[in-house]
């Protein structure tokens, strides 16, 4: 079992890596050794790009944290952004092959603990509604549907849909 220990804020030098992560979780041939893959969903090879995650990270109020190994490597992320009483939990990535090791739920266990000292009282994410299992897991931590959905961006950056999508919001309230 993994340890909380390898918890931290990512920071600028970590994104060519980040982004190593990230498109290898949930896109091309490396995705499919994991079940987080969207490669089903959408066509292309990128999820994120250098770019967009300093865009993101550079947002006010937000962080991306990481979970390292004992050896330095990047094995798992969460981006984080205080809206309000509230904190948006997005592209929570854990590496294909060490999918089911509990970096996930250590990950979630940080977003909380980030969200309470962001004095929010809810951390809340959009999911692509076809994406059942991805729902349930997070279901599983605590999160529940709100009934609210999202429409998907039209922007093909990232990836053409191979399907018409929509995203669904989970939220999660969590004690100060």
């Amino acid at each position: 079992m993994t340890n909380v220990t390898g918890i931290s804020a990512a920071s600028l030098t970590d994104i060519p890596e980040l982004v190593k992560l990230v498109n290898s979780a949930y896109r091309g041939e490396a995705s499919t050794k994991g079940w987080t893959t969207e490669a089903h969903l959408l066509e292309g090879e990128l999820r994120t790009d250098e770019n967009s995650l300093k865009e993101m990270m550079a947002k006010p109020g937000a962080a991306m944290l990481k979970y390292c190994n004992e050896k330095g490597d990047i094995n798992g992320c969460v981006y984080l952004k205080n809206e309000g009483n509230k904190i948006y939990l997005g592209m929570l990535t854990v590496s294909p092959e060490l999918q089911g090791a509990g970096i996930g739920k250590i990950l979630l266990s940080a977003a909380d603990d980030y969200a309470r000292k962001q004095n929010c009282n809810a951390i809340f994410m959009t999911v692509i509604s076809v994406r059942h299992e991805l729902i349930a897991w997070y279901e599983r931590h605590g999160y529940k549907l709100t009934g609210e959905k999202r429409p998907f961006p039209t922007d093909t950056k990232f990836g053409v849909p191979t399907r018409p999508l929509e995203f669904v919001v989970l939220e999660k309230n969590i004690s100060l």
